[in-house]
């Protein structure tokens, strides 16, 4: 059986006895079914991994002691900053998701004129929360150790409007670059995807303003959850680490 790997919100200690959390606790008491004496790999975001045993196990408590601390890096040398207008339900969980296993390191959640999706206050701090706990459950699945970032929701315009020093590219149906003609070598890149529609002609405007260079991936018109994996997909086969 494998050893399931479960993610700790705090900084962990080797030799020390701590609780999981609620939802991790659940996770394995309750749907994985696992009691004391059973394994468990642990990792806080710190880039390592912690083999741990559980000690305690009942119904609303499973407490694990921390036997080792080993390093183990599995992220792209390619830096990656999603910024995702955002899509209808279920699309928009699947590209978190699915970036997150490719290897993105930041994914900021983006209105623009054309999103479909009408969210504010507190329903928008719930999906927020629930795109977390999506990339939390990515990483557990692919085996990274470092959670990446999953930003609060702001305009298209402010997000282009940030201070980066990477490679800023705009995916465009009628661009004249493909990902094949950026040049080498290259380590950062803030990738913009629109919404379904397309962005409007005031904020393409506004992206070239802003030096975002337009790309075209190829011939076919792309749903924007496939665009954003197939341009994740791509770059990370050119500069990062896909083979």
């Amino acid at each position: 059986m494998r050893i399931p790997r479960i993610y700790h919100p705090e900084p962990l200690i080797v030799g020390q006895q701590t609780d999981l959390s609620e939802d991790a606790a659940n996770h394995v008491g309750r749907v994985l079914r696992m009691g004391a004496g059973q394994a468990l790999q642990l990792f806080d975001g710190s880039n390592h991994i912690f083999p741990a045993e559980i000690v305690q196990a009942d119904k609303k408590r499973i407490r694990v002691a921390i036997l080792r601390s080993e390093q183990e890096d599995r992220e792209s040398p390619l830096h990656l900053h999603l910024g995702q207008v955002m899509s209808r339900g279920e699309k928009m969980e699947f590209t978190i998701q699915k970036s997150i296993e490719l290897g993105v390191n930041i994914i900021t959640p983006l209105f623009s004129e054309r999103c479909g999706v009408r969210l504010d206050g507190e329903r928008l701090e719930k999906k927020i929360h629930q795109w977390q706990k999506i990339a939390i459950a990515a990483c557990e699945q692919c085996g990274r150790n470092r959670l990446p970032l999953i930003r609060p929701a702001m305009t298209l315009e402010a997000w282009c409007a940030e201070a980066d020093d990477g490679v800023k590219l705009n995916l465009h149906p009628r661009a004249s670059q493909s990902i094949n003609t950026l040049p080498q070598p290259l380590s950062r890149v803030r990738l913009l995807i629109g919404p379904e529609g397309g962005l409007s002609a005031d904020e393409i405007a506004m992206t070239t303003e802003r030096q975002f260079t337009d790309i075209l991936l190829g011939p076919r018109v792309l749903r924007t959850e496939t665009t954003a994996l197939t341009a994740i997909t791509a770059l990370q086969v050119r500069f990062g680490d896909l083979g």
